[in-house]
């Protein structure tokens, strides 16, 4: 078996659907925006060497329909480049970049671009059309269960007090605000200049141009009394609020993964690989404890313990499966998304996995730490987690 090893990673800021510098940016062009960036860095690596293109996307119709990865491979990498598309919901950046390493592990590449790229502005988090299967909603409802009333059985279920989970949410602000104040984003977050067209006061069409290089989601003027005063938006008193929930969110993110050979061959240095990835299932009426079962299930696999692990990318979905999945695991919270989280950051669904590997490898450089931790739940209930060692 040869070693993949990641060699470079980026993403772009995480905007606010519906409101945000990326609400008419189309998910595929963020995506060719980041590959593009991607390749810059690393030049002595020709396009057409890229074996595939990987992307995860969570609802790939309307505007992320028709085969997105492949046309985005079409346009970023070239004709000769095939694009695949991926979709394990929240998992779905992650999973791509666990398929690259395995192929190229597997011998059957040298090089994949892997991630995902969401927008939840041009398309909704359940798709223009749902059909669920009539038997299956008949018999067992709970599988197509809304993911705020699954939210709401965990916070049932373990514990989880509305005052805990506001507090959660204000530590995810604060902490997020901290990161971007002291730059700690910058180096894997790639500018991307936006083309606007609006109509202007007097009623004509006009252009403008701005840049998208900062994540919009975290609030400077929140409080836990703000927080408080939120309404529950799932189930009458329940505990789950907007201010408690992930916020919807566009991006993307991409990593770049080499064989050992190819390494060599064009003399890259990596920054780092992912030593082990796995996935589970639970019951979708309580999806969001996933990361309860992936993540021991990990760690045997890789023969390491919690102890080993130096930081935690957990994405918060809602701060109630948050705070269920840190306490069943036994984790340190000051390890824990030590710059916030979805709650403050936003989840592009098919792209956080790859947002959070992207920012975990920062961090563990940054912080001269070895091993990291990237986890999520996954609607319809499963888990995921990754390992992820800085070289």
């Amino acid at each position: 078996m040869q070693a993949a090893y990641i060699v470079a990673g980026y993403r772009t800021a995480v905007t606010k659907s519906k409101r945000g510098g990326f609400r008419f940016y189309r998910s595929d062009d963020l995506a060719v925006d980041v590959i593009t960036g991607l390749l810059k860095s690393v030049p002595q690596l020709d396009p057409s060497r890229v074996d595939d293109l990987i992307v995860g996307n969570a609802v790939p119709e309307a505007e992320q329909g028709l085969q997105i990865g492949r046309m985005i491979s079409v346009r970023a990498l070239g004709i000769e480049v095939p694009g695949v598309t991926v979709n394990r919901y929240c998992a779905s950046g992650l999973e791509s970049i666990a398929i690259a390493t395995a192929k190229i592990q597997a011998g059957q590449a040298d090089c994949i671009i892997a991630g995902g790229t969401e927008s939840m502005s041009l398309v909704p988090v359940a798709g223009w059309k749902t059909v669920p299967n009539y038997t299956v909603a008949s018999t067992t409802p709970d599988y197509y269960l809304n993911m705020g009333l699954t939210a709401e059985a965990v916070a049932r279920e373990y514990k989880v007090s509305r005052e805990d989970q506001d507090a959660f949410s204000l530590k995810s602000h604060q902490k997020a605000l901290h990161a971007i104040e002291n730059g700690y984003f910058k180096e894997g977050i790639l500018p991307i200049t936006v083309e606007e067209t609006y109509v202007d006061p007097n009623g004509k069409k006009a252009k403008r141009n701005y840049v998208v290089d900062t994540d919009e989601g975290p609030r400077a003027d929140t409080s836990l009394e703000a927080l408080a005063r939120l309404k529950p938006v799932f189930a009458a008193g329940g505990s789950i609020t907007a201010g408690n929930s992930s916020q919807t969110s566009d991006g993307a993110a991409f990593v770049l993964v080499m064989s050992e050979a190819m390494v060599k061959e064009l003399n890259v240095t990596p920054i780092g690989r992912l030593v082990g990835c796995t996935s589970v299932g639970v019951h979708p009426r309580i999806m969001g404890i996933g990361p309860v079962a992936a993540v021991p299930k990990v760690l045997k696999q890789t023969g390491l313990t919690l102890q080993d692990i130096d930081l935690v990318e957990l994405n918060e979905a809602f701060a109630s499966q948050s705070l269920a999945v840190l306490r069943e695991l036994g984790i340190n919270p000051d390890i824990a998304n030590i710059n916030g989280g979805a709650i403050s950051l936003g989840h592009p669904l098919g792209c956080t996995g790859a947002k959070l590997t992207v920012q975990i490898l920062s961090d563990l450089k940054r912080l001269h730490k070895k091993y990291g931790i990237v986890t999520a739940c996954v609607g319809g209930g499963q888990g995921i987690a990754g390992v992820i060692e800085r070289l």
